[in-house]
């Protein structure tokens, strides 16, 4: 009987507009479960960029914790991203949401100039370095250049602007429809446009699973 696999998962905070995407990370666990895998979710211990008041669209002011903000989206089995041990994991997903491309990544405020934080990269690197699969999604995959360095291929869907900015990070960015997935079997990276395209939740949940499913598969 093969072992069941084990994934990790890199939340960003909770809510779309400065954390990970809800739904996003809940299809995602949910996915992983359901094609056979378990999960443990972790998050950087960082304040997060900013605070938005998801009613309003505005700014509150107010200074949160990723690390506590995404232990709601886990339902507080979360670990800090630093107790991460790429041996004891099978794979890695990164769920969207603003809070990739502003607390896992300055991509948001610095486009082609992107820097990956401290502990994101240091993991990333990790399964990369091992060969260990690992899948991106919604604005996630804009850090892919500085994850795998030059010709990494990715998507997060039709953006032309994003996907400029992408490609000047290395990425060969693929143009990809809300229900599928760009994989780069020389770095076993699956990518799909998620949020970036998607119009409703289901719309959201075809792309995600396959993705989820294709990085099980690899492991």
């Amino acid at each position: 009987m093969s072992k069941q696999k084990k994934v990790a998962v890199i939340l960003s905070g909770c809510g779309v507009y400065d954390g990970a995407e809800i739904h996003e990370s809940i299809l995602t666990l949910l996915s992983i479960e359901r094609h056979g895998a378990t999960y443990q979710c972790f998050a950087p211990d960082i304040t997060q960029h900013h605070v938005i008041n998801h009613l309003t669209g505005e700014e509150t002011g107010e200074q949160r914790n990723v690390l506590v903000e995404s232990a709601r989206i886990a339902r507080g089995n979360i670990k800090p991203l630093t107790e991460l041990n790429v041996a004891d994991f099978d794979a890695l997903v990164v769920p969207g949401g603003f809070g990739a491309a502003k607390n896992l990544s300055d991509f948001a405020l610095a486009g082609a100039e992107v820097r990956v934080q401290d502990d994101v990269m240091a993991a990333a690197k990790a399964f990369a370095g091992a060969s260990k699969p690992m899948g991106l999604m919604c604005i996630a995959p804009a850090m892919a250049g500085r994850i795998f360095g030059e010709g990494v291929q990715a998507t997060i869907g039709s953006d032309a602007d994003t996907a400029a900015a992408m490609a000047q990070t290395g990425v060969n960015h693929q143009e990809c429809p809300v229900d599928d997935i760009i994989i780069d079997p020389n770095h076993k990276l699956v990518s799909t446009p998620a949020y970036m395209l998607a119009n409703s939740i289901s719309e959201a949940a075809a792309g995600i699973d396959k993705l989820v499913a294709t990085v099980v598969d690899m492991c």
